[in-house]
């Protein structure tokens, strides 16, 4: 076990939120060497992005892009930090995060906490050059017309991040699934598109759906994405839904539940929007991901990059390297020569 692993495994034993704030402190101060260079196998491109490999870090872990430079010594092939929000927020009461340790699992309503835009905005002027760092923009709690709330995250952030995701699924954020609506949606992605800059070199912007959606659904989401020249969909965020296979006591937590049991329904929204796309728009895979195996099958099921978050807090920040090099074997294995040709291989 690294050092790294074995600070996990102290962590897990503290308060789930206190843990997060002394890993994100750690992260930020810790001389950390950098990783190892990624196998070139591994090198791919995701909505005009140059990444070192597939494997990327999912929103939620740094909110206000306080630990960057660590983060980007752990081997992530691109880091996105937020939600955040225009306006500092403070989130829901506590508690608001569990561990489901019984299930590999955790249920969060964090409620968007930040410290907001401007506090966002200086950090990533500081984060470290070499790495790929996507933004993700959230509306604050209170705001009415929460796409204006997008459209300010957007223009006060161009320049600072490498990518933007647009997240309208977080559940803990009243109202703001319903913009995944079709005439909300196109409102939202209208705005959107007329805020970006007309730079050739525009930042790609992404978008993060949930996967409690049905198939029709997400075939809709996927012709509002393409009509308003959205770059990427990342599928999916956390889910409500509370499968009979959990055992820990938090399991009727109010929020949204990550980790192991949400595979079965991010495979499933990810093969929907695969059909749905038919290679018209890349997607990112998130959920349940904790494994080389597991992000193989996920590639092949359409996905161009996958996000872990969860499986870290039980497997530790050396699970970054671990898929990694399980990820290079099975495509060379399986006779790929990149990370592309093995996209949707296994539908």
């Amino acid at each position: 076990m690294s050092v790294m692993d074995a600070g996990a495994a102290l962590l897990r034993r503290l308060d789930p939120e206190q843990a997060h704030v002394l890993a994100l402190r750690g992260l930020a101060l810790a001389p950390l060497p950098a990783a190892s260079a990624d196998a070139p196998i591994l090198r791919t491109r995701l909505a005009g992005l140059d990444l070192p490999n597939p494997v990327g870090l999912a929103a939620g872990l740094d909110k206000n892009g306080e630990a960057l430079r660590g983060l980007s010594r752990l081997g992530f092939g691109f880091v996105e930090c937020g939600s955040v929000t225009p306006r500092p927020q403070p989130g829901n009461p506590k508690p608001r995060l569990f561990r489901l340790a019984e299930d590999r699992a955790i249920i969060n309503r964090m409620g968007f906490n930040n410290a907001g835009l401007e506090a966002f905005a200086r950090r990533l002027a500081a984060r470290p050059a070499a790495a790929v760092v996507g933004a993700n923009l959230g509306a604050n709690k209170e705001t009415e017309d929460k796409a204006a709330d997008y459209v300010a995250g957007l223009e006060r952030l161009d320049g600072l991040a490498d990518y933007f995701t647009i997240n309208i699924s977080s559940p803990n954020t009243p109202g703001l699934r319903a913009l995944q609506g079709r005439a909300q949606l196109d409102d939202l992605l209208g705005r959107i598109d007329a805020a970006r800059p007309r730079a050739t070199a525009r930042q790609p912007v992404l978008l993060k759906i949930a996967p409690d959606l049905a198939g029709a659904e997400i075939a809709m989401i996927v012709e509002a994405a393409l009509a308003h020249r959205i770059d990427a969909l990342i599928v999916s965020n956390t889910t409500l839904e509370r499968p009979a296979t959990l055992r820990s006591v938090h399991a009727a937590e109010a929020g949204g539940l990550s980790g192991a049991p949400i595979r079965p329904f991010a495979e499933k929204a990810l093969v929907a929007a695969a059909e749905a796309a038919q290679g018209r728009l890349p997607l990112v895979a998130v959920g349940g991901i904790d494994s080389g195996a597991e992000a193989y099958r996920r590639i092949r099921l359409g996905a161009t990059a996958v996000q872990v978050y969860s499986a870290l807090i039980y497997e530790g920040p050396g699970l970054v390297q671990r898929i990694k090099r399980d990820l290079a074997d099975r495509l060379r294995a399986d006779g790929f020569s990149t990370v592309s040709e093995a996209v949707g291989a296994g539908r």
